[in-house]
């Protein structure tokens, strides 16, 4: 997987060099003719490429047209910093790829999936679904999968009763029925070892073995916080959302 997202990440940052310079030259450069020119004189000059899915560096060229397409399109999106011009990416941030199967679906069941040219890999939790593609990307040291598919939601009535939400410092929130949220220990906990590890960071010479090591802890202790809060928050709305009223702030 980690060779895999380098070829993603490979493939991205050259054809992201060749538009620039195609550019400049005064070209109208495109994902078709990047592939094409990729397919038929940069590949076999890379024989190591063969050993990997041919999927990833086309989804590559895909993710690189899609940025120029946030890019051109609206100015409102560069103001909100959501279309800012496509940057080279860097190994070790946000390494990912996207594979499919060639047209056919992929079939995810339990704990373990045949996934298209990566073979079997096991899941820490079940996955039950039918997707046409995936996505696999490395966080803090660990893989993730993501992918989408078509679901039929059930939905809950709406009703029209009102209760109040006062959000505090000692507790979290406190609603007007009188139940209390208290505040999160495990997350303020959880920052103390954030602001520990920051520490040890700046006193490894950079780059060195102990100071990846370090980085690979901080960003697993920054997982862990992010996800502590999100679970409190989730915890409170999901409260609002099946609980017989709406909310009001």
């Amino acid at each position: 997987m980690a060779q895999h997202a380098g070829y993603s990440r490979w493939c991205y940052n050259w054809g992201l060099s060749l538009w620039n310079a195609a550019y400049q030259d005064g070209y109208k450069p495109n994902v078709r003719k990047l592939r094409k020119v990729f397919t038929n004189h940069t590949k076999p000059l890379y024989p190591w490429m063969k050993n990997l899915s041919s999927k990833v560096y086309q989804y590559a060229f895909i993710n690189l047209g899609e940025a120029f397409k946030r890019f051109f399109s609206c100015g409102m999106l560069r103001k909100q910093g959501l279309g800012k011009y496509p940057r080279f990416k860097k190994k070790g941030k946000s390494d990912s790829f996207t594979i499919d199967n060639c047209g056919k679906p992929i079939e995810l069941n339990g704990w373990s999936h045949k996934l298209p040219f990566i073979g079997i890999v096991k899941t820490y939790e079940p996955i039950e679904a039918t997707v046409k593609k995936i996505t696999i990307s490395r966080q803090a040291g660990d893989w993730h999968i993501s992918f989408s598919f078509e679901f039929h939601p059930h939905t809950i009535p709406k009703k029209t009763d009102v209760i109040g939400v006062d959000l505090g410092v000692k507790t979290l929130a406190t609603l007007s029925d009188g139940k209390v949220f208290p505040s999160i220990k495990p997350y303020r906990k959880a920052e103390k070892k954030l602001t520990k590890l920051q520490r040890q960071i700046s006193r490894k010479v950079k780059y060195s073995n102990n100071w990846y090591k370090a980085v690979i802890k901080l960003a697993k202790q920054h997982r862990r916080v992010a996800n502590i809060r999100k679970d409190a928050l989730d915890q409170l709305t999901t409260y609002a959302s099946f609980e017989p009223r709406q909310c009001c702030h």
